[in-house]
This record gives C-alpha cells, sequence and structure tokens, in this order.
C-alpha cells in the first residue's frame, strides 16, 4: 500500500465524522423540538472547511502518489497536515479560541505548502 493512502484516508474518514457531528448538533435536536446546541455553527462551518484547504491536500497527494515521488517527508507532511485538521476542527467545533484555531491552521497549511513546493521542485 502506498504510504500516502492512510492520512488521506483518516482526513476523509474524519470528514465524515464532523458530517455526523454536525447532524447531531443542528437538524436532529430540531427535529425533537429542541435547539440546536451553542456550537451547532461551529461544527457547521467547520465541516464546509473540511471540504475546502483539504481538496489541494487530496490532489497534492495523488500528484505525489502518481509520479512515484513518495518520500518520508511527504508522508510526514501528509500525516502532521491530517492530524492538525483533526485538532483543528476540534478546537472549531468546542471551545473556538480563534489564536489557537488560527496557530493549528497556520502549521497544516505549512506542511500542505512543503508539500506543494517539494512536488513542484521535483518537476
Amino acid at each position: 500500500m502506498n504510504p500516502l493512502l492512510p492520512p488521506i484516508l483518516v482526513l476523509i474518514g474524519w470528514t465524515l465524522v464532523v458530517w455526523l457531528w454536525m447532524y447531531a448538533t443542528n437538524p436532529l435536536p430540531a427535529f425533537r423540538g429542541r435547539p440546536a446546541p451553542a456550537n451547532a455553527q461551529y461544527v457547521r462551518d467547520n465541516y464546509n472547511h473540511l471540504l475546502e484547504q483539504p481538496t489541494i491536500f487530496y490532489a497534492i497527494a495523488f500528484c505525489i502518489m502518481f509520479a512515484h515521488h513518495v518520500d518520508r517527508v511527504h508522508v510526514w507532511c501528509a500525516w502532521i497536515y491530517t492530524s492538525l485538521r483533526i485538532v483543528h476542527s476540534l478546537v472549531q467545533g468546542t471551545t473556538n479560541v480563534i489564536r489557537i484555531r488560527f496557530a493549528v491552521f497556520t502549521l497544516s497549511s505549512i506542511a500542505l505548502i512543503v508539500m506543494v513546493m517539494r512536488e513542484l521542485a521535483a518537476l
């Protein structure tokens, strides 16, 4: 198995977990006649965020795999990106402390940028 597949699949799986979390905090309470939890908007926003920048991650990861440029640095960056996106979701969906969220987002973006720049350099 290609070592970039696990972080890709983990992030896809996490996106589905957040989708379930979104439904648990939004429509399901409404169906029962209860208001949505206080963090419902944060979870909805995070689900949307998982459909935005991670598309670049998926694209570059598959480019790296198809070009046969997978190495230890790319795999580490992929796991760092995936892990930090999960942390970002947990921060946004619970406390939503902007400073922490921004720091985690920035670090995950750096991992993604490293992957893109290394692949561009390999061309």
